[in-house]
C-alpha cells in the first residue's frame, strides 16, 4: 500500500490541541460508579450472531477498556465517554427494574410485573434484543413478555421487537405494544421517502465501515456502536396521546408525558409513581444531543425540548428517587436527578435563545456557530458535552428551524453546483497545482479546516486528482482526531477513507424491516420519489388493488409527477389505463428496488387484471434504482 493510502499519525498541531483539550477536560468522577452500579451478569461471550454473521462483538472495544489515558489520536473527553459506554452487562437499576447496556447502541429495560416482563425499548435488531432477553431470563428467572413500550419513533428503540415477542402473541392479546401518538407514522416515514439517503449518511455518522481502534472508530457518543442485523416493527396496540394519561401494566401504574418534536417527532417520558422511578426516554442522555443528526432528519424543536424537561422536573422531580433513560446510565438520588434534569433543560434553552438573539442582530448561521461556545456553567458536567451533537451544528439547526436555508445573503440564492463551482474556483486560484500548493502550506500551519474547504473545490472539479484527494484525506483525518464529537470524528475519518480508497458500494437499497408496517399510501409515496418523469409518458393512471389488505388506490401521472386517491370511486377505477392486483409485500418490493418485474408477475404476486400491461411495465422501468453510494474511484 502506498503512503497515499495509509492512515497518518497525529501532527504536531493536533498533539498540541489535544493536550490542551485534555488539560481543560473535567470528568464527572461519579459517572463510573453510576455506570457499574448493580451489575448482575454479562453476556457469556459478548458476541451476538445472526445466521452465522456477527451482529455485535463487544471485544472490538477492548482497546478502549485497556487504558484510562486517551491515545494521542483521540480527544480525552471523547475517550472518557467511550470508556463509560464500553461498560456492558445486565444491571439492577432499582427493585424490580433492570437494564441491559452495552449490547446495542441503546438500552433495553426489563420491569417485573404480575403478568411477566414489561420491556421498554427492544433495541435496534432482533438478535441483540433476543440475546438481552435471554440474559435477563437466565439471570433473573424466565418470564413471559406481556408488554412492550416504545419510547419513541427511532429505529434503535423498536427495531428488535421480534427478538422479544411475536406478531402471533400480539394478535392473540398476550402482549401489549404501547407507543406515543404519531409513533407509527413517524417510524415508518423516516425509513421511507428519505430512507436511502439517510442510510448513506448514517454510514458516515456511525462510522460503519471504519476499523475499530485509536485511529479509527472509538464510539458513537450515544452508545458503543450500531449493530447490523435484522430490524422489524410491530404496530402499537395502544397509543398515548396526552400528558397525564395513566395506564396499569401488569399491576404497575405508569403516568405518561407526551413530548412530540423534542428528540423525536413522536416521543414520551413516563413515571412509575409507586416505584418513584422516572424514564426520560431519549430526551435526556449523558451527552449534548443533536438538534439535527448528521444522517439527516427533521430539525428538532429545542425550545419545546427544554420546556418538556422543565415540565417533567416540575411534575415528578420531588417524587423521583431514580431516573433512567434509553441510552447511557441512570442517575440515583433525588438531588442528583433534579440537578441533571435542570442542566439538561437549560442547555437546550441556552442554544435556542442565544442563536436567535444573534440571528436577530443579523448574524448568519456560520457567524453564530463560530461565536457561540459552551459557557463555563456547563463545563463541570460531562452530560452536556458534545459527544453526539455539538454546539456548532446545533445552533445552525435552531437557525434553520426558524429561518430555513437562506441566510439573507443574495449570493446564496442561486450558486453554481459543486462541480461547476469547483472548476471556476480552481481556475481563479491559478489551477490545480496552485490550489494544492496553497493547501499544503495551510496543512503545514495546522489550518486543517481551510485545507478541506479549499480542496473540496478541486476534488469536485477533478475527482481523479490524487494529490488533492490525499491531502484532503490527511486534513480530514487530523480533524477527526481532534473532535470531541464521536459523530464528527466518524464523519471525518469516513471521508478520509473514501478519499484514499474510493467510495464504498453496498448494492441496491433493500426494504427495511419496518416496510411491512408501511401503509399503501406511504409505499406509493416511495414510488413518487423514485419516479423519473423523463422515462415515462406524460399522463397515465394505474389502479392498485392490495389483495391482502382489502384496499384500492388510484395513482395518476400528470405534469411530470404522481398523485393518488386513497378511496377512488368505481368510475375512476374503471377509467384507469391499467388495473393491477398486488400483495402488500410485492408493493414493498416495487417501492424498494423491485426484483425483475417478470418474477413478480410469474409468481402471481402482481397480476395485471385489465388495461395496458405494457404501460405498467413502462412505469416500473421509470423508477430509479436506489443504491447506498455513487462509486468514485480514487
Amino acid at each position: 500500500m502506498s503512503d497515499d493510502h495509509k492512515t497518518k499519525p497525529p501532527t504536531k498541531q493536533t498533539l498540541e490541541l489535544l493536550a490542551a483539550a485534555s488539560g481543560a477536560f473535567v470528568p464527572d468522577t461519579a459517572d463510573m460508579a453510576r455506570v457499574t452500579r448493580g451489575l448482575v451478569a454479562t453476556h457469556p461471550t459478548g458476541v451476538i450472531e445472526e445466521d452465522g454473521r456477527t451482529v455485535w462483538d463487544i471485544g472490538r472495544h477492548d482497546f478502549v477498556r485497556d487504558s484510562d489515558a486517551a491515545p494521542d489520536s483521540v480527544n480525552a473527553s471523547l475517550w472518557n465517554q467511550a470508556r463509560l459506554n464500553a461498560v456492558h452487562g445486565l444491571f439492577e437499576v432499582a427493585p424490580g427494574l433492570w437494564q441491559a447496556r452495552g449490547y446495542d447502541i441503546s438500552n433495553i429495560t426489563f420491569i417485573d410485573t404480575a403478568d411477566g416482563w414489561l420491556i421498554i425499548d427492544p433495541l435496534t435488531t432482533t438478535p441483540t434484543a433476543a440475546a438481552c432477553l435471554q440474559l435477563a431470563n437466565e439471570a433473573l428467572g424466565e418470564r413471559p413478555v406481556s408488554a412492550v413500550i416504545y419510547t419513541h419513533s427511532h429505529v434503535d428503540h423498536y427495531g428488535g421487537v421480534f427478538g422479544v415477542t411475536s406478531r402471533e402473541a400480539v394478535d392473540a392479546g398476550n402482549c401489549r405494544i404501547i407507543a406515543p401518538e404519531g409513533f407509527l407514522e413517524e417510524a415508518v416515514s423516516e425509513n421511507g421517502t428519505a430512507g436511502p439517503i439517510m442510510m448513506r449518511r448514517a454510514i458516515h455518522q456511525f462510522g460503519v465501515l471504519l476499523p475499530h481502534g485509536p485511529t479509527g472508530k472509538v464510539n458513537t457518543g450515544l452508545g458503543v456502536d450500531m449493530p447490523i442485523g435484522h430490524r422489524s416493527l410491530l404496530a402499537p396496540t395502544e397509543t398515548v396521546s396526552e400528558t397525564g394519561a395513566e395506564l396499569e401494566i401488569g399491576g404497575v401504574r405508569v403516568v405518561f408525558q407526551n413530548t412530540p418534536d423534542a428528540e423525536a417527532p413522536a416521543e414520551m417520558n413516563f413515571f412509575f409513581p409507586d416505584k418513584r422511578l422516572l424514564c426520560m426516554a431519549e430526551n435526556c442522555s449523558h451527552n449534548l444531543h443533536n438538534l439535527y443528526p448528521l444522517r439527516g432528519a427533521k430539525v428538532r424543536d429545542s425550545l419545546a425540548w427544554s420546556k418538556y424537561l422543565h415540565e417533567a422536573l416540575v411534575m415528578w422531580g420531588d417524587d423521583t428517587d431514580t431516573m433512567f433513560a434509553s441510552h447511557h446510565w441512570p442517575r440515583f438520588g433525588q438531588g442528583d436527578v433534579k440537578d441533571f434534569l435542570a442542566l439538561q433543560r437549560d442547555v437546550y434553552r441556552w442554544m435556542h435563545d442565544q442563536t436567535l438573539r444573534l440571528a436577530n442582530q443579523g448574524y448568519t448561521p456560520d457567524d453564530i456557530a463560530a461565536q457561540l461556545e459552551m459557557p463555563a456553567n456547563y463545563a463541570h458536567q460531562s452530560h452536556v458535552q458534545g459527544y453526539y451533537g455539538t454546539v456548532s451544528h446545533n445552533v445552525r439547526s435552531v437557525y434553520d428551524r426558524y429561518l430555513g436555508w437562506y441566510d439573507g445573503n443574495p449570493s446564496k440564492l442561486n450558486p453554481h453546483p459543486p462541480v461547476e463551482a469547483g472548476k471556476r474556483y480552481v481556475e481563479m486560484m491559478g489551477g490545480a497545482d496552485a490550489v494544492v500548493s496553497g493547501a499544503q502550506r495551510a496543512f503545514d500551519d495546522g489550518d486543517y479546516r481551510w485545507v478541506v474547504q479549499v480542496l473540496n473545490h478541486l476534488v469536485f472539479a477533478d475527482p481523479k486528482n490524487r494529490a488533492a484527494r490525499t491531502l484532503s484525506a490527511d486534513a480530514m483525518e487530523q480533524l477527526g482526531y481532534q473532535s470531541e464529537s464521536a459523530t464528527w470524528r466518524n464523519a471525518y475519518l469516513s471521508a478520509a477513507h473514501e478519499l484514499r480508497h474510493g467510495s464504498y458500494y453496498l448494492g441496491a437499497v433493500r426494504p427495511p424491516g419496518v416496510a411491512a408496517a408501511m401503509t399503501c399510501m406511504q409505499l406509493i409515496d416511495m414510488l413518487g420519489v423514485r419516479f423519473d418523469p423523463d422515462q415515462f409518458r406524460d399522463t397515465a393512471s394505474i389502479a392498485w388493488t392490495i389483495t391482502d389488505r382489502d384496499e384500492t388506490h388510484l395513482m395518476g401521472v400528470s405534469n411530470k409527477t404522481i398523485h393518488q386517491y386513497e378511496a377512488p370511486s368505481a368510475e375512476q377505477l374503471a377509467a384507469a389505463d391499467v388495473a393491477v392486483e398486488a400483495t402488500h409485500a410485492s408493493m414493498v418490493q416495487i417501492g424498494y428496488n423491485s426484483p425483475v418485474l417478470p418474477d413478480l408477475l410469474a409468481d402471481g404476486s402482481i397480476v395485471v387484471t385489465a388495461g395496458d400491461g405494457g404501460l405498467f411495465e413502462e412505469f416500473v422501468a421509470s423508477l430509479d434504482v436506489n443504491t447506498t453510494a455513487t462509486v468514485i474511484e480514487p
